[in-house]
Protein backbone atom coordinates (compact mmCIF):
# COMPACT_ATOMS: atom_id res chain seq x y z
CA UNK A 1 0.00 0.00 0.00
CA UNK A 2 1.32 3.14 -0.79
CA UNK A 3 0.82 6.69 1.23
CA UNK A 4 2.44 9.92 -0.17
CA UNK A 5 4.52 7.68 -2.06
CA UNK A 6 5.60 5.48 0.37
CA UNK A 7 4.72 1.99 0.22
CA UNK A 8 3.39 1.15 4.20
CA UNK A 9 3.31 -2.71 5.03
CA UNK A 10 -0.27 -4.98 5.02
CA UNK A 11 -0.57 -6.97 8.02
CA UNK A 12 -2.39 -9.72 8.12
CA UNK A 13 -6.14 -8.34 8.96
CA UNK A 14 -5.81 -6.62 6.17
CA UNK A 15 -5.10 -3.15 7.23
CA UNK A 16 -1.46 -1.27 7.16
CA UNK A 17 0.57 -2.47 10.18
CA UNK A 18 0.72 -0.13 12.68
CA UNK A 19 -2.95 0.76 11.66
CA UNK A 20 -5.88 0.47 14.98
CA UNK A 21 -9.31 -0.11 13.51
CA UNK A 22 -12.51 2.16 15.60
CA UNK A 23 -13.40 -0.01 17.89
CA UNK A 24 -16.90 -0.15 18.96
CA UNK A 25 -18.18 -0.24 22.32
CA UNK A 26 -17.59 -3.75 24.22
CA UNK A 27 -18.80 -3.37 27.88
CA UNK A 28 -22.65 -3.15 27.37
CA UNK A 29 -22.85 -0.07 29.06
CA UNK A 30 -23.22 2.39 25.85
CA UNK A 31 -19.84 3.46 26.21
CA UNK A 32 -16.89 2.82 25.05
CA UNK A 33 -13.76 1.13 26.45
CA UNK A 34 -12.45 4.56 27.18
CA UNK A 35 -15.24 5.64 29.24
CA UNK A 36 -16.87 8.08 26.58
CA UNK A 37 -20.11 7.94 26.53
CA UNK A 38 -21.66 6.96 23.04
CA UNK A 39 -23.85 9.30 21.27
CA UNK A 40 -27.53 8.89 21.87
CA UNK A 41 -30.94 10.36 20.78
CA UNK A 42 -31.11 12.41 23.67
CA UNK A 43 -28.11 14.88 22.72
CA UNK A 44 -30.30 15.70 20.03
CA UNK A 45 -33.41 16.63 22.08
CA UNK A 46 -32.10 20.16 22.82
CA UNK A 47 -32.70 20.96 18.98
CA UNK A 48 -36.16 20.51 19.64
CA UNK A 49 -36.06 22.64 22.40
CA UNK A 50 -34.29 25.77 20.95
CA UNK A 51 -36.74 27.08 18.46
CA UNK A 52 -39.28 27.27 21.09
CA UNK A 53 -36.42 28.79 23.67
CA UNK A 54 -35.57 31.28 21.45
CA UNK A 55 -39.37 32.52 20.63
CA UNK A 56 -40.44 32.21 24.28
CA UNK A 57 -37.34 34.72 25.27
CA UNK A 58 -38.27 37.30 22.31
CA UNK A 59 -35.86 36.22 19.75
CA UNK A 60 -38.62 34.83 16.59
CA UNK A 61 -41.91 35.68 15.56
CA UNK A 62 -44.65 37.96 16.80
CA UNK A 63 -43.12 38.14 20.72
CA UNK A 64 -40.01 40.23 19.78
CA UNK A 65 -41.24 43.75 20.60
CA UNK A 66 -42.74 42.44 23.62
CA UNK A 67 -39.16 42.13 25.72
CA UNK A 68 -36.51 44.63 25.94
CA UNK A 69 -34.35 45.42 23.54
CA UNK A 70 -31.51 44.10 26.63
CA UNK A 71 -31.42 43.78 30.03
CA UNK A 72 -28.58 45.68 30.38
CA UNK A 73 -26.14 44.48 33.35
CA UNK A 74 -22.50 45.79 34.01
CA UNK A 75 -19.56 43.20 33.18
CA UNK A 76 -18.93 42.30 36.77
CA UNK A 77 -22.84 41.58 37.70
CA UNK A 78 -23.28 39.73 34.44
CA UNK A 79 -20.33 36.92 36.15
CA UNK A 80 -22.68 36.90 38.93
CA UNK A 81 -25.88 36.08 37.07
CA UNK A 82 -24.00 33.69 34.84
CA UNK A 83 -21.53 30.69 35.44
CA UNK A 84 -18.67 31.72 32.70
CA UNK A 85 -15.86 29.93 33.61
CA UNK A 86 -15.89 26.16 31.71
CA UNK A 87 -14.92 23.94 34.57
CA UNK A 88 -18.02 21.35 34.41
CA UNK A 89 -16.27 17.55 35.44
CA UNK A 90 -19.95 16.31 34.56
CA UNK A 91 -22.28 16.17 31.24
CA UNK A 92 -25.38 18.35 32.18
CA UNK A 93 -28.61 17.32 31.46
CA UNK A 94 -30.54 18.81 28.39
CA UNK A 95 -32.90 20.51 31.17
CA UNK A 96 -29.40 22.15 33.01
CA UNK A 97 -28.62 23.29 29.13
CA UNK A 98 -32.07 24.85 28.39
CA UNK A 99 -31.73 27.05 31.92
CA UNK A 100 -27.96 28.02 30.71
CA UNK A 101 -29.55 28.81 27.03
CA UNK A 102 -32.26 31.06 28.49
CA UNK A 103 -29.37 32.77 30.82
CA UNK A 104 -27.70 33.82 27.82
CA UNK A 105 -30.42 34.86 25.59
CA UNK A 106 -31.79 36.78 28.88
CA UNK A 107 -29.14 38.76 28.76
CA UNK A 108 -28.14 39.27 24.97
CA UNK A 109 -29.19 41.73 22.95
CA UNK A 110 -32.40 41.26 21.08
CA UNK A 111 -30.98 42.51 16.77
CA UNK A 112 -34.09 41.93 15.45
CA UNK A 113 -36.25 44.26 17.96
CA UNK A 114 -38.28 46.94 16.06
CA UNK A 115 -36.01 49.49 18.37
CA UNK A 116 -32.71 48.49 17.44
CA UNK A 117 -30.54 50.89 15.79
CA UNK A 118 -27.65 50.55 17.11
CA UNK A 119 -25.38 49.15 14.20
CA UNK A 120 -25.25 48.72 10.76
CA UNK A 121 -26.64 45.21 11.23
CA UNK A 122 -30.24 44.71 12.58
CA UNK A 123 -33.26 42.13 12.18
CA UNK A 124 -32.80 39.22 10.33
CA UNK A 125 -34.37 37.59 7.54
CA UNK A 126 -36.29 34.70 8.08
CA UNK A 127 -35.23 32.76 4.84
CA UNK A 128 -31.85 34.00 5.18
CA UNK A 129 -32.13 32.38 9.12
CA UNK A 130 -33.25 29.57 7.83
CA UNK A 131 -30.19 29.41 5.18
CA UNK A 132 -28.13 29.66 8.32
CA UNK A 133 -29.44 26.58 9.84
CA UNK A 134 -28.87 24.46 7.09
CA UNK A 135 -25.45 25.05 6.30
CA UNK A 136 -24.54 24.84 10.16
CA UNK A 137 -26.59 21.37 10.41
CA UNK A 138 -24.90 20.44 7.18
CA UNK A 139 -20.92 21.66 8.13
CA UNK A 140 -19.35 21.07 4.91
CA UNK A 141 -17.09 23.72 3.42
CA UNK A 142 -17.22 25.57 0.33
CA UNK A 143 -13.61 25.23 -0.84
CA UNK A 144 -14.31 21.90 -3.41
CA UNK A 145 -17.46 20.69 -5.38
CA UNK A 146 -16.71 17.33 -3.91
CA UNK A 147 -17.22 18.34 -0.28
CA UNK A 148 -19.76 21.13 -1.05
CA UNK A 149 -21.79 20.20 -4.46
CA UNK A 150 -25.04 22.43 -4.62
CA UNK A 151 -23.34 24.93 -2.13
CA UNK A 152 -20.60 25.56 -5.05
CA UNK A 153 -23.14 25.82 -7.90
CA UNK A 154 -25.09 28.33 -5.60
CA UNK A 155 -21.95 30.50 -4.92
CA UNK A 156 -21.53 30.83 -8.34
CA UNK A 157 -25.23 31.54 -8.73
CA UNK A 158 -24.52 34.46 -6.23
CA UNK A 159 -21.56 35.66 -7.81
CA UNK A 160 -23.23 36.14 -11.47
CA UNK A 161 -26.11 37.52 -10.11
CA UNK A 162 -23.88 40.49 -8.82
CA UNK A 163 -21.54 40.75 -11.62
CA UNK A 164 -24.86 41.50 -13.20
CA UNK A 165 -26.22 44.26 -10.75
CA UNK A 166 -23.11 46.25 -10.26
CA UNK A 167 -22.34 45.98 -14.06
CA UNK A 168 -19.17 43.62 -13.40
CA UNK A 169 -19.16 41.74 -16.76
CA UNK A 170 -17.70 38.38 -17.06
CA UNK A 171 -15.62 38.80 -13.74
CA UNK A 172 -15.43 36.92 -10.91
CA UNK A 173 -15.87 36.77 -6.99
CA UNK A 174 -16.11 34.94 -3.87
CA UNK A 175 -17.45 35.37 -0.46
CA UNK A 176 -15.61 36.29 2.54
CA UNK A 177 -15.56 36.56 6.16
CA UNK A 178 -16.63 40.08 6.51
CA UNK A 179 -16.12 43.34 4.31
CA UNK A 180 -12.90 44.02 6.10
CA UNK A 181 -11.57 40.80 4.41
CA UNK A 182 -13.40 41.92 1.16
CA UNK A 183 -11.66 44.95 1.38
CA UNK A 184 -8.09 43.60 1.85
CA UNK A 185 -8.58 40.91 -0.55
CA UNK A 186 -9.48 43.73 -3.35
CA UNK A 187 -5.54 45.51 -2.34
CA UNK A 188 -3.95 41.86 -2.87
CA UNK A 189 -5.71 41.73 -5.66
CA UNK A 190 -4.49 45.54 -6.42
CA UNK A 191 -0.98 45.10 -5.34
CA UNK A 192 -0.40 41.58 -7.60
CA UNK A 193 -1.74 43.43 -10.78
CA UNK A 194 0.73 46.24 -9.97
CA UNK A 195 4.01 44.11 -9.06
CA UNK A 196 3.23 40.48 -10.74
CA UNK A 197 6.13 39.07 -8.82
CA UNK A 198 5.42 40.35 -5.76
CA UNK A 199 4.28 36.91 -4.37
CA UNK A 200 7.94 35.99 -4.57
CA UNK A 201 9.81 38.67 -3.41
CA UNK A 202 7.86 40.27 -0.88
CA UNK A 203 7.27 44.21 -0.41
CA UNK A 204 10.92 44.61 1.40
CA UNK A 205 11.80 43.84 -1.77
CA UNK A 206 10.07 46.41 -4.10
CA UNK A 207 12.49 49.44 -5.53
CA UNK A 208 9.55 52.22 -4.55
CA UNK A 209 7.15 51.78 -1.40
CA UNK A 210 3.67 51.21 -2.77
CA UNK A 211 0.75 53.88 -1.27
CA UNK A 212 -3.08 53.34 -0.97
CA UNK A 213 -5.35 56.24 -0.84
CA UNK A 214 -8.66 56.50 1.11
CA UNK A 215 -11.16 59.03 2.75
CA UNK A 216 -10.85 60.42 6.04
CA UNK A 217 -14.58 59.43 6.37
CA UNK A 218 -13.63 55.78 4.83
CA UNK A 219 -14.10 52.72 7.02
CA UNK A 220 -11.35 51.58 9.64
CA UNK A 221 -10.80 48.27 7.58
CA UNK A 222 -8.68 50.29 4.55
CA UNK A 223 -6.22 51.10 7.49
CA UNK A 224 -6.19 47.73 9.04
CA UNK A 225 -5.79 46.22 6.08
CA UNK A 226 -2.33 48.67 4.91
CA UNK A 227 -0.95 47.22 8.31
CA UNK A 228 -2.02 43.50 7.65
CA UNK A 229 -0.74 43.53 4.32
CA UNK A 230 3.08 45.07 5.03
CA UNK A 231 2.00 48.04 3.14
CA UNK A 232 2.67 50.27 6.01
CA UNK A 233 0.61 52.87 8.03
CA UNK A 234 2.52 55.53 6.40
CA UNK A 235 1.96 54.66 2.75
CA UNK A 236 -1.73 55.24 3.51
CA UNK A 237 -3.12 58.68 2.58
CA UNK A 238 -6.71 60.53 3.46
CA UNK A 239 -8.01 62.12 1.65
CA UNK A 240 -10.22 65.36 2.67
CA UNK A 241 -13.69 64.79 2.05
CA UNK A 242 -16.76 67.82 1.61
CA UNK A 243 -19.37 68.29 4.58
CA UNK A 244 -21.59 65.15 3.67
CA UNK A 245 -18.42 62.97 3.95
CA UNK A 246 -17.57 62.35 0.26
CA UNK A 247 -14.16 62.20 -1.35
CA UNK A 248 -13.07 65.14 -3.00
CA UNK A 249 -11.69 64.07 -6.35
CA UNK A 250 -9.30 67.33 -6.51
CA UNK A 251 -7.85 66.56 -3.40
CA UNK A 252 -7.42 62.86 -4.28
CA UNK A 253 -5.77 64.17 -7.63
CA UNK A 254 -3.08 66.35 -5.70
CA UNK A 255 -2.01 63.83 -2.74
CA UNK A 256 -1.76 61.37 -5.85
CA UNK A 257 0.66 63.63 -7.37
CA UNK A 258 2.38 64.46 -3.72
CA UNK A 259 3.52 60.44 -3.21
CA UNK A 260 4.65 60.67 -6.70
CA UNK A 261 6.38 63.87 -5.55
CA UNK A 262 7.86 61.70 -2.60
CA UNK A 263 9.44 58.56 -4.98
CA UNK A 264 6.65 56.22 -3.75
CA UNK A 265 4.37 54.54 -6.08
CA UNK A 266 0.67 55.02 -6.03
CA UNK A 267 -1.44 51.87 -6.96
CA UNK A 268 -4.56 51.70 -5.19
CA UNK A 269 -7.77 53.94 -4.54
CA UNK A 270 -10.34 52.72 -2.25
CA UNK A 271 -13.67 54.43 -2.31
CA UNK A 272 -16.85 53.80 -0.68
CA UNK A 273 -20.46 53.65 -1.31
CA UNK A 274 -22.31 54.35 2.18
CA UNK A 275 -19.46 55.94 4.75
CA UNK A 276 -20.11 53.94 8.09
CA UNK A 277 -21.09 57.36 9.75
CA UNK A 278 -22.59 59.55 7.19
CA UNK A 279 -24.09 57.71 5.01
CA UNK A 280 -21.95 59.60 2.40
CA UNK A 281 -21.28 57.86 -1.59
CA UNK A 282 -18.08 59.35 -3.04
CA UNK A 283 -18.90 60.40 -7.03
CA UNK A 284 -17.59 57.69 -8.59
CA UNK A 285 -17.07 58.83 -12.21
CA UNK A 286 -15.04 61.79 -10.74
CA UNK A 287 -12.92 59.26 -8.52
CA UNK A 288 -12.81 56.84 -11.29
CA UNK A 289 -11.29 59.88 -13.99
CA UNK A 290 -8.56 60.29 -11.42
CA UNK A 291 -7.47 56.66 -11.22
CA UNK A 292 -7.96 56.62 -15.03
CA UNK A 293 -5.54 59.52 -15.78
CA UNK A 294 -3.02 57.38 -13.31
CA UNK A 295 -3.52 54.01 -13.43
CA UNK A 296 -4.52 53.15 -10.61
CA UNK A 297 -6.52 49.99 -9.18
CA UNK A 298 -9.96 51.42 -8.13
CA UNK A 299 -12.05 49.44 -5.77
CA UNK A 300 -15.66 50.41 -3.98
CA UNK A 301 -16.62 49.85 -0.51
CA UNK A 302 -19.81 49.36 -0.85
CA UNK A 303 -20.21 47.01 2.49
CA UNK A 304 -23.35 49.51 3.38
CA UNK A 305 -24.88 50.93 0.40
CA UNK A 306 -24.60 48.37 -2.30
CA UNK A 307 -27.94 47.32 -1.31
CA UNK A 308 -29.32 50.41 -2.99
CA UNK A 309 -28.16 48.70 -6.17
CA UNK A 310 -31.40 46.60 -5.26
CA UNK A 311 -33.88 49.62 -6.23
CA UNK A 312 -34.50 51.04 -8.94
CA UNK A 313 -35.10 54.32 -6.98
CA UNK A 314 -31.87 54.45 -5.42
CA UNK A 315 -29.45 52.45 -7.42
CA UNK A 316 -28.26 55.69 -8.92
CA UNK A 317 -26.17 56.23 -5.61
CA UNK A 318 -23.22 53.71 -7.05
CA UNK A 319 -23.76 55.35 -10.71
CA UNK A 320 -20.28 55.02 -12.30
CA UNK A 321 -19.48 51.77 -9.82
CA UNK A 322 -19.39 49.55 -12.96
CA UNK A 323 -15.98 51.86 -13.65
CA UNK A 324 -14.15 50.61 -10.93
CA UNK A 325 -12.01 47.09 -10.82
CA UNK A 326 -13.28 45.72 -7.71
CA UNK A 327 -16.32 46.14 -5.03
CA UNK A 328 -17.32 44.70 -1.81
CA UNK A 329 -20.71 44.59 -0.70
CA UNK A 330 -22.44 43.28 2.76
CA UNK A 331 -25.83 41.66 2.54
CA UNK A 332 -25.48 41.18 6.13
CA UNK A 333 -25.84 44.81 6.89
CA UNK A 334 -29.02 46.45 5.22
CA UNK A 335 -30.69 43.43 3.95
CA UNK A 336 -30.90 41.66 7.14
CA UNK A 337 -29.05 38.44 5.60
CA UNK A 338 -27.41 36.88 8.57
CA UNK A 339 -23.95 37.57 10.00
CA UNK A 340 -22.11 36.88 7.85
CA UNK A 341 -22.18 37.29 4.33
CA UNK A 342 -19.63 39.41 2.45
CA UNK A 343 -19.30 39.36 -1.71
CA UNK A 344 -16.44 40.81 -3.29
CA UNK A 345 -16.17 41.32 -7.01
CA UNK A 346 -13.32 41.71 -9.57
CA UNK A 347 -13.55 42.56 -13.09
CA UNK A 348 -10.57 40.48 -14.35
CA UNK A 349 -11.99 36.81 -14.50
CA UNK A 350 -8.93 34.35 -13.24
CA UNK A 351 -7.35 36.93 -11.02
CA UNK A 352 -8.24 35.66 -7.76
CA UNK A 353 -6.91 32.81 -8.27
CA UNK A 354 -3.70 33.64 -9.98
CA UNK A 355 -2.96 35.57 -7.18
CA UNK A 356 -3.97 33.75 -4.61
CA UNK A 357 -3.38 29.96 -5.58
CA UNK A 358 -1.01 28.10 -3.23
CA UNK A 359 -1.75 24.89 -5.16
CA UNK A 360 -1.89 22.07 -2.80
CA UNK A 361 -2.05 18.76 -3.80
CA UNK A 362 -3.58 17.24 -1.49
CA UNK A 363 -6.74 19.25 -1.61
CA UNK A 364 -6.66 20.58 -5.37
CA UNK A 365 -5.70 17.25 -7.05
CA UNK A 366 -5.91 18.11 -10.75
CA UNK A 367 -6.63 14.17 -12.05
CA UNK A 368 -10.13 14.15 -10.52
CA UNK A 369 -12.88 12.35 -12.13
CA UNK A 370 -15.05 16.02 -12.41
CA UNK A 371 -14.49 19.10 -14.00
CA UNK A 372 -12.07 20.92 -11.41
CA UNK A 373 -12.62 24.36 -12.23
CA UNK A 374 -15.44 23.85 -9.82
CA UNK A 375 -13.02 23.79 -6.85
CA UNK A 376 -12.75 27.23 -5.88
CA UNK A 377 -10.63 27.13 -2.79
CA UNK A 378 -7.72 28.23 -4.70
CA UNK A 379 -8.93 31.83 -5.22
CA UNK A 380 -9.57 32.30 -1.41
CA UNK A 381 -7.26 32.78 1.03
CA UNK A 382 -8.41 30.46 3.37
CA UNK A 383 -8.77 26.68 3.66
CA UNK A 384 -11.86 26.21 5.24
CA UNK A 385 -14.78 28.74 4.32
CA UNK A 386 -18.41 28.70 5.58
CA UNK A 387 -21.08 28.75 2.73
CA UNK A 388 -22.20 31.98 3.22
CA UNK A 389 -23.56 32.40 -0.15
CA UNK A 390 -26.97 30.02 0.68
CA UNK A 391 -28.32 33.06 2.64
CA UNK A 392 -28.64 35.44 0.33
CA UNK A 393 -29.86 32.84 -2.68
CA UNK A 394 -32.50 31.56 -0.56
CA UNK A 395 -33.83 35.11 0.09
CA UNK A 396 -33.59 35.83 -3.30
CA UNK A 397 -35.41 32.68 -4.31
CA UNK A 398 -38.20 33.41 -1.84
CA UNK A 399 -38.36 37.08 -1.85
CA UNK A 400 -37.54 37.72 -5.64
CA UNK A 401 -35.88 41.13 -7.24
CA UNK A 402 -38.91 42.71 -6.50
CA UNK A 403 -39.73 41.65 -2.82
CA UNK A 404 -36.00 42.61 -1.82
CA UNK A 405 -36.65 45.83 -3.59
CA UNK A 406 -40.06 46.56 -1.72
CA UNK A 407 -37.78 46.25 1.43
CA UNK A 408 -35.41 48.52 0.58
CA UNK A 409 -37.69 50.94 -0.37
CA UNK A 410 -38.93 50.97 2.59
CA UNK A 411 -36.07 51.65 4.41
CA UNK A 412 -35.42 54.15 2.65
CA UNK A 413 -38.83 55.67 2.91
CA UNK A 414 -38.77 55.17 6.80
CA UNK A 415 -35.32 56.76 7.20
CA UNK A 416 -36.94 59.72 4.97
CA UNK A 417 -39.26 60.27 7.01
CA UNK A 418 -37.47 60.13 10.31
CA UNK A 419 -34.84 62.85 8.77
CA UNK A 420 -38.23 65.17 7.93
CA UNK A 421 -39.50 65.10 11.42
CA UNK A 422 -35.77 65.64 12.51
CA UNK A 423 -35.73 68.88 10.89
CA UNK A 424 -39.29 69.71 11.76
CA UNK A 425 -39.50 68.88 15.00
CA UNK A 426 -38.38 71.48 17.85
CA UNK A 427 -35.20 70.82 20.10
CA UNK A 428 -33.83 68.34 17.24
CA UNK A 429 -31.02 69.14 15.03
CA UNK A 430 -29.68 67.09 11.81
CA UNK A 431 -26.28 66.73 11.22
CA UNK A 432 -26.93 67.18 7.44
CA UNK A 433 -29.96 69.00 5.84
CA UNK A 434 -29.61 66.30 3.15
CA UNK A 435 -29.25 62.55 3.58
CA UNK A 436 -27.53 59.90 0.90
CA UNK A 437 -28.55 57.00 2.76
CA UNK A 438 -30.51 55.17 5.40
CA UNK A 439 -28.16 56.65 7.89
CA UNK A 440 -29.70 59.52 9.93
CA UNK A 441 -27.54 61.58 11.76
CA UNK A 442 -28.73 64.39 14.57
CA UNK A 443 -28.82 65.83 17.73
CA UNK A 444 -31.41 66.56 19.99
CA UNK A 445 -31.48 69.68 22.46
CA UNK A 446 -33.58 69.31 25.70
CA UNK A 447 -35.79 72.80 26.58
CA UNK A 448 -33.34 73.78 29.37
CA UNK A 449 -30.74 74.08 26.96
CA UNK A 450 -31.56 75.63 24.56
CA UNK A 451 -30.74 79.22 23.88
CA UNK A 452 -32.52 82.10 21.80
CA UNK A 453 -29.34 83.21 19.71
CA UNK A 454 -26.47 80.87 17.72
CA UNK A 455 -23.94 83.58 18.74
CA UNK A 456 -25.12 81.85 22.54
CA UNK A 457 -24.01 78.50 21.21
CA UNK A 458 -20.32 78.23 22.68
CA UNK A 459 -17.91 75.62 22.89
CA UNK A 460 -18.90 75.04 26.52
CA UNK A 461 -22.61 74.86 25.33
CA UNK A 462 -21.55 72.26 22.27
CA UNK A 463 -19.63 70.36 24.94
CA UNK A 464 -23.10 70.19 27.07
CA UNK A 465 -24.98 68.57 24.19
CA UNK A 466 -22.18 66.31 22.91
CA UNK A 467 -22.76 64.99 27.02
CA UNK A 468 -26.27 65.10 27.07
CA UNK A 469 -26.01 62.86 23.94
CA UNK A 470 -23.99 60.25 25.23
CA UNK A 471 -26.16 60.39 28.89
CA UNK A 472 -29.53 60.15 26.78
CA UNK A 473 -28.31 56.64 25.07
CA UNK A 474 -26.82 55.52 28.42
CA UNK A 475 -30.67 56.24 29.95
CA UNK A 476 -32.47 54.54 27.03
CA UNK A 477 -29.72 51.23 27.09
CA UNK A 478 -30.50 50.56 30.85
CA UNK A 479 -34.10 50.79 30.12
CA UNK A 480 -34.09 48.59 27.44
CA UNK A 481 -36.17 50.72 25.95
CA UNK A 482 -33.86 51.43 22.25
CA UNK A 483 -30.51 50.89 20.92
CA UNK A 484 -29.47 53.94 18.97
CA UNK A 485 -25.63 54.51 18.54
CA UNK A 486 -23.70 57.83 19.13
CA UNK A 487 -20.56 58.49 17.12
CA UNK A 488 -18.27 62.02 16.65
CA UNK A 489 -16.76 63.06 14.07
CA UNK A 490 -13.78 64.28 15.66
CA UNK A 491 -11.81 64.98 12.06
CA UNK A 492 -14.84 67.36 10.87
CA UNK A 493 -14.50 68.98 14.60
CA UNK A 494 -17.46 67.57 15.82
CA UNK A 495 -18.58 65.94 18.63
CA UNK A 496 -20.97 62.98 20.21
CA UNK A 497 -25.17 63.14 17.90
CA UNK A 498 -26.53 60.03 17.16
CA UNK A 499 -26.30 58.10 14.25
CA UNK A 500 -29.72 55.80 13.74
CA UNK A 501 -29.57 53.55 11.63
CA UNK A 502 -32.23 51.72 9.59
CA UNK A 503 -32.44 48.65 7.75
CA UNK A 504 -34.70 46.60 6.15
CA UNK A 505 -35.54 43.82 9.03
CA UNK A 506 -37.47 44.18 11.38
CA UNK A 507 -39.62 45.81 8.79
CA UNK A 508 -39.27 49.34 10.09
CA UNK A 509 -42.37 52.20 9.63
CA UNK A 510 -43.99 55.62 10.20
CA UNK A 511 -45.10 54.33 13.91
CA UNK A 512 -41.26 52.90 15.19
CA UNK A 513 -39.94 55.74 14.03
CA UNK A 514 -41.32 58.06 15.64
CA UNK A 515 -41.43 56.05 18.44
CA UNK A 516 -37.60 56.50 18.52
CA UNK A 517 -38.43 60.51 18.42
CA UNK A 518 -40.57 60.47 21.19
CA UNK A 519 -38.56 58.69 23.66
CA UNK A 520 -35.44 60.44 22.73
CA UNK A 521 -37.45 63.47 23.60
CA UNK A 522 -38.71 62.12 26.75
CA UNK A 523 -35.47 60.70 27.85
CA UNK A 524 -33.76 64.06 27.34
CA UNK A 525 -36.44 66.41 29.16
CA UNK A 526 -36.13 63.82 31.51
CA UNK A 527 -32.22 64.87 32.45
CA UNK A 528 -31.45 66.80 35.58
CA UNK A 529 -30.24 70.23 34.13
CA UNK A 530 -26.35 69.59 36.20
CA UNK A 531 -25.55 66.56 33.67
Amino acid sequence: MERNGHTQPIGANGEPKGHTRCKQPQNGTGTSNSGVAAASDDEWTILERVVRVLAEEGYLGPTIDQKPVVEFEYPEALKKLIHFPMDDPTPSSADTIERIIRQVLHYSVRTGHRHFHNQLFAGVDPYGLTGSWITEALNTSQYTFEVGPTFTLIEDAVIEKCLQLFGFGEGDGILCPGGSMSNMYAMVAARYRKVPNVKSIGLTNLPEPLVVFTSEDAHYSITKGVHWLGIGLDNLVKVKTDHRGRMIAQELEASIESVLASGRKPFFVNATAGTTVLGAFDDFQQVADVCERYGLWLHIDACLGGTAILSQRHRHLLRGADRAQSLAWNPHKTLGAPLQCSIFLVKERGLLHECNAAKADYLFQQDKFYDISYDTGDKSVQCGRKVDAFKFWLMYKARGQQGLEALVNNAFDCAGMLHAEVIRRDGFRPVLEECQYTNISFWYVPSWLRVGQPEQETPEWWQRLYTVTADIKERMVKRGTTLIGYVPLLHKGIGNFFRMVVTCHPRPSYASMMFIIEEIERVGEELPRAV
